[in-house]
């Protein structure tokens, strides 16, 4: 593309070969030859009159888009589906008065678009999944590492490093089954005709319904689908694009929270995203460690979240049959969120493989919060020699009050000193500071993640290739 016209970032910049090859024209095109030619054999062994070198012939062009003579079609005709119709007939000249036969528009496009959110959603469950390996490892790692956990972000009782990434990585879980739902919940149009109704096949097959529900059927198959949606005006029903957009928006949901986190973390020097050895983070301040990849991460999710409005716009405004106000609007919203999508795997893969654990700081920053922490263990440990619970919570309280007031004033956090000298509590400082432990307050922290990485997500990713076999996710179209 040249310099002088606007590339779209998402492919040039952002999202993998994968996914910017799986919503290309060329891909797009082929969908569609694809199901010309199904189409056109299926007849044929249903008695049509359509020869088998017919077939051959179209298969011989089945990949050699002929775009030039498609766009010059195009510009007298006026209608995508016709140019190309007559583009492809052009090269397979034997057979191009039985190309499209009985069919409408939405019989390519339809379908073609069926056909490519699917394996477009297959591709985003990889991603998902080298993901959440990644974050399992990280989690496992670092699952008994006692830090700081915060609640409306003021500290509050302690968790673990690996606990943390454990609420993360089930949000990216979570995510996951909801592109396996998607993927087994999308069907087929297959052929319906101009308003549904099929008549035009019951005028081809004279009214043998049994040869029209033979096709349908064949032809689902054929694509990898165990069946097609039972009825329909010209188009699949349009608010299947907001269900097939419905994971990516929680996927969205997820990587925002977990890049907002991390970036907060890097804020206070505790969690640091991957950083280059030649990065820069500033074009002016040098010293600069910015965290790009989540904020990037973060970008992409809320333009995810903003087109994911679209297909529910569309739905909800789709008049009888089918009105075009939708075909525009598709073609950029739903190729978009893919895209984007699969960007923020791929960075969320990289940054997940990658993040930077500094124990030192986290340690300080458990340390200075850790007498506050203790407090309520220390209270039950005065009262197990007799103490009064309430006594002790106000002398507690007491101390505390002043030791934060110290605290804001620049002095030293003295609170373990001042407990250990009021009579009130009745224990020594040195037995005090045997209690902090910090290990002691983090509860089950480390055995949830580690419960949850064997109970749960081990057997997950184990079964994952099984999902879709390789016969069924390379299907022969």
């Amino acid at each position: 593309m040249s310099k002088d016209y606007y590339s779209n970032p998402l492919v040039g910049r952002y999202a993998g070969e994968q996914m910017s090859r799986l919503f290309s024209a060329q891909k797009r095109l082929e969908t569609w030859r694809a199901l010309w030619i199904a189409l056109a054999d299926e007849e044929r062994k249903l008695g049509l009159p359509i020869t088998e070198k017919q077939v051959k012939e179209l298969e011989k062009y089945a990949t050699d888009i002929n775009f030039d003579v498609a766009e010059k079609y195009e510009r007298e005709v006026r209608h995508d589906v016709m140019a190309h119709v007559k583009a492809y007939g052009d090269q397979a000249k034997s057979a191009a008065g039985i190309i499209h036969l009985g069919a409408t528009s939405c019989y390519v496009t339809d379908n073609a678009d069926l056909v490519i959110y699917r394996d477009a959603l297959r591709l985003i469950s990889d991603h998902l999944v080298d993901v959440m390996k990644a974050l399992s490892v990280f989690a496992n790692k670092y699952r008994k590492m006692p830090t700081l956990g915060f609640t409306h972000l003021q500290p509050a009782q302690l968790t673990t490093v690996g606990k943390r990434a454990s609420l993360w990585l089930q949000d990216l879980q979570l995510d996951f089954e909801n592109v396996q739902f998607a993927i087994k919940q999308i069907r087929f149009r297959g052929i319906k005709g101009t308003t549904g109704t099929q008549a035009s096949f019951m005028e081809l097959f004279k009214g043998d319904q049994k040869k029209i529900k033979k096709l349908d059927h064949a032809l689902a198959k054929r694509f990898g689908f165990s069946e097609s949606y039972p009825v329909g005006g010209q188009t699949y029903p349009r608010k299947v694009d907001a269900d097939v957009l419905h994971p990516l928006v929680t996927l969205a949901l997820s990587a925002c929270k977990m890049t907002n986190d991390i970036r907060y973390l890097q804020s206070i020097g505790e969690i640091e995203e991957p950083f280059g050895k030649k990065q820069i983070g500033s074009s002016a301040m040098a010293y600069k460690r910015n965290p790009m990849r989540c904020e990037r991460t973060a970008s992409l999710s809320r333009l995810i979240l903003s087109l994911a409005t679209s297909p529910q716009l569309i739905a909800s405004t789709q008049f009888l049959e089918r009105t075009l106000d939708d075909s525009a609007n598709r073609r950029i919203s739903i190729p978009e969120a893919f895209l984007a999508a699969d960007a923020v795997l791929a960075i969320l893969k990289n940054v997940c493989s990658g993040l930077v654990v500094y124990p030192k700081v986290i340690a300080k920053r458990v340390n200075d919060n850790l007498p506050f922490m203790a407090t309520e263990a220390i209270i039950m440990e005065a009262v197990a020699r007799g103490k009064s619970r309430q006594d002790v919570h106000e002398a507690i309280r007491c101390n505390s009050m002043e030791t934060v007031k110290q605290v804001r004033s620049g002095g030293a956090n003295d609170l373990i000193q001042r407990l250990g000298s009021d009579p009130a509590i009745g224990i020594s400082e040195k037995e005090i500071r045997a209690i902090l432990d910090p290990m002691r307050f983090t509860g089950r922290a480390a055995d949830q993640v580690s419960d949850y990485l064997k109970e749960v997500i081990g057997p997950m990713l184990r079964r994952y290739r099984r999902c879709f076999p390789a016969e069924e996710a390379q299907v022969k179209y």
